[in-house]
């Protein structure tokens, strides 16, 4: 019986390193958000990020018209390897904010960077989110990480 299962595991063995080493299988997979903020800015002023590291990861980029406006949906991997959902949306506050964040979010404290003062929420169990408002834009980072990646992209938006 130990022969039945050594011949079994010892190809899976095989294949997994295979899988994890030669063809790097835990990076997590990344796409090129290019198109999307090229997309989004013909509608409304986006905000790119700059001066990320080679340890951040986009995992997804999406533009829809949706509620009346249009809303960029970026996310990412931090260097953690939690994910982060940067939203950026022309559609109203009041709506993007709960969808986002949840019902029961709730504002915590602030966050300043060069450009803008974030307001800090606690959203839902695990999540943090940070908001920024204007006329014409909502911007919310949402993610279950770490309080200094959700601050680290903040700060690289322009």
């Amino acid at each position: 019986m130990f022969l039945s299962l050594a011949v079994l595991l010892v190809p899976i063995a095989l294949m997994l390193t295979f899988y994890r080493v030669m063809l790097d299988g835990d990076k997590p997979i990344t796409v090129d958000p290019a198109p999307a903020f090229q997309q989004a800015s013909q509608e409304f002023a986006v905000a790119q990020p700059a001066g990320l590291g080679d340890d951040w990861h986009v995992s997804s980029a999406t533009v829809r018209h949706e509620n009346g406006g249009v809303t960029l949906r970026i996310g990412y991997v931090d260097p953690d390897d939690d994910p982060i959902l940067m939203v950026q949306s022309t559609v109203p506050a009041a709506t993007v904010v709960p969808a986002e964040v949840g019902k029961e979010g709730k504002r915590i404290g602030a966050f300043r960077t060069e450009e803008r003062t974030w307001m800090r929420y606690s959203g839902r169990p695990g999540e943090t989110a940070l908001i920024f408002t204007e006329t014409n834009r909502t911007i919310v980072i949402v993610g279950k990480t770490d309080q200094k990646n959700l601050d680290t992209l903040a700060a690289a938006l322009s």
